[in-house]
């Protein structure tokens, strides 16, 4: 196998890891928040599994961009945007990750709780966050 192969190899096939209270906040400061990242896409996969991808910057690999795949499955609540106006979501102040309860939170912007993202553009309330790392 050639060096590139091997590389695509180890990136394209990285399983999901979890997210969990314990490891959010160094999570989110690895890729400064998600501030200024591209949102790419919002899927709906089954009636309780989303998975949201973005392009970031990595401060691990020296800020090179990287694709992050956030999967949340068991989801009890969700404010979800139209594939069509994806591109247009505002990233400047990236994104919250709150886990508590037995509950993973997201959303789009700086939020403290989860009762305060249910007021953001874009939100998703999970038993359970992974995320995965692909190429760009």
């Amino acid at each position: 196998m050639l060096k590139t192969d091997l590389w695509n190899v180890w990136v394209v096939n990285r399983p999901m890891r979890p997210l969990s209270a314990n490891n959010v906040k160094t999570f989110l400061q690895r890729f400064e928040q998600f501030r200024d990242a591209e949102l790419r896409s919002v899927e709906v996969l089954s009636a309780t599994n989303i998975s949201i991808t973005f392009a970031v910057q990595d401060s691990a690999r020296a800020f090179d961009w990287i694709t992050i795949t956030l999967a949340f499955e068991g989801v009890s609540d969700a404010k979800l945007i139209e594939t069509n106006k994806v591109a247009f979501i505002d990233m400047s102040d990236g994104i919250s990750l709150i886990c508590e309860a037995d509950l993973a939170a997201f959303c789009i912007g700086s939020y403290n709780d989860i009762n305060a993202i249910k007021n953001a553009s874009l939100f998703v309330i999970s038993e359970s966050l992974k995320y995965q790392e692909g190429q760009f």
